[in-house]
């Protein structure tokens, strides 16, 4: 794998670039996107974008970017506006105005692009990749127009930063402000629209929607903070573009917009695995941790009792004895453990506490006896 090729190769430069925008601009918006509760708009709002793209080629009869992207902007703002009016005039629930959403339009859009693609019209050659991106036909002309793009969202991002972090926490305490609740969500949820038009190129109107949730989806598994989260949300965004489209410029035969999304995927399946306070692995180990701490409690309070009835706290018990008196697995090795961290010693007359062990038992004493009295309050007071 040569790297040069990003500076020297006019395509993979192209195709770096674009991906590179996209990832950008599609992570800031996911972190939106997933904290309001719709990863779902993304999908239908890149379903939407297709008859606008079909019927932008057939008014002008052009196949250039930009009319396309225009064309698929006002589909997909039509959609957004469609299914924004039907929650708030209707009981219908929002996921139920996505999935209508992008059922009707997703449906007229392939009517219409099956139509065109069976006219004798080389014109039109070209249009079904958009079904699922195709990067490698990406101009600096294109990469241009998306970076111009993408700079508006984020400058409008920045700009109204306060008022959408506001209505995407508290959507009732930013009505009592008096905030314009209303055109701040459409204003949002159009910024969401561009950046589905800006994916279009790479990797087309289905597979669009996996980068308007899985960045959010990754980045909010290693932070509690939202301005954290939209920075890393838009990191894992630019690395999966960025990584996807260079394993695809350097393998022959793998398409950039699949790539880019198995790429985005692996960055959520390390996320969901291994974040600190959220990852599997990392509970795994935590719920380890605690069960060896209450292994650990429960055999030093067992020893240190069974001492005391002898007036000696360090006086020793054998391993049958506290087997008997605990009546759980893993004595052995916890008492091995203890042994290691200098708790307990073995004798010839068995297990005794040290007197570092005799001092931890009191702690857990002490401390299982403020819980049960804190407890006994508590049933007292209700």
């Amino acid at each position: 794998m040569d790297l040069t090729l990003i500076f020297t190769d006019y395509t993979i430069r192209n195709v770096t670039l674009g991906a590179l925008v996209l990832g950008i601009v599609s992570g800031t918006l996911s972190a939106f996107a997933v904290l309001r509760k719709q990863s779902l708009l993304g999908d239908a709002m890149s379903h939407a974008a297709l008859p606008g793209i079909v019927i932008a080629f057939l008014l002008t009869g052009q196949r250039s970017l930009p009319v396309l992207l225009f064309g698929a902007m006002i589909a997909g703002w039509l959609g957004t506006l469609f299914m924004l009016l039907v929650t708030s005039q209707t009981r219908i629930k929002q996921d139920a105005a996505q999935g209508v959403v992008l059922a009707v339009f997703f449906g007229f859009g392939m009517a219409l692009l099956s139509w065109v693609l069976r006219q004798n019209n080389a014109q039109h050659a070209g249009l079904d990749s958009f079904l699922f991106g195709k990067a490698a036909a990406t101009v600096a002309s294109d990469v241009r127009v998306m970076a111009i793009i993408g700079l508006i969202v984020l400058a409008l991002v920045a700009l109204f930063w306060k008022e959408f972090k506001l209505i995407s926490f508290d959507h009732g305490y930013a009505t009592t402000l008096g905030l314009p609740v209303g055109r701040l969500d459409v204003l949002l949820t159009t910024l969401i629209v561009v950046v589905v038009v800006v994916g279009l190129q790479m990797v087309g109107v289905v597979l669009m929607s996996a980068m308007l949730v899985a960045p959010g989806v990754a980045a909010r598994q290693w932070t509690n903070r939202f301005g954290l989260m939209v920075v890393l949300s838009a990191g894992f965004g630019a690395l999966a573009g960025v990584g996807g489209a260079l394993i695809s410029s350097f393998e022959a035969r793998l398409p950039t917009g699949p790539v880019i999304v198995l790429f985005v995927s692996a960055i959520v399946a390390v996320s969901l695995l291994f974040a600190p306070q959220r990852g599997i692995v990392w509970e795994a180990v935590q719920r380890y941790r605690s069960a060896r701490r209450l292994r650990e409690a429960a055999v030093l309070e067992m020893l240190y009792g069974m001492a005391i009835q002898h007036g000696d706290p360090l006086h020793p018990h054998s391993l049958a004895s506290l087997r008997a008196g605990l009546s759980r697995e893993g004595v052995r090795y916890t008492l091995d453990h203890l042994e290691a961290n200098g708790m307990v010693k073995q004798t010839e007359n068995g297990w005794a506490l040290t007197p570092e062990g005799v001092a931890k038992a009191r702690q857990f004493l002490r401390a299982s006896e403020g819980e049960q009295a804190h407890r006994y309050s508590a049933e007292v007071l209700s």
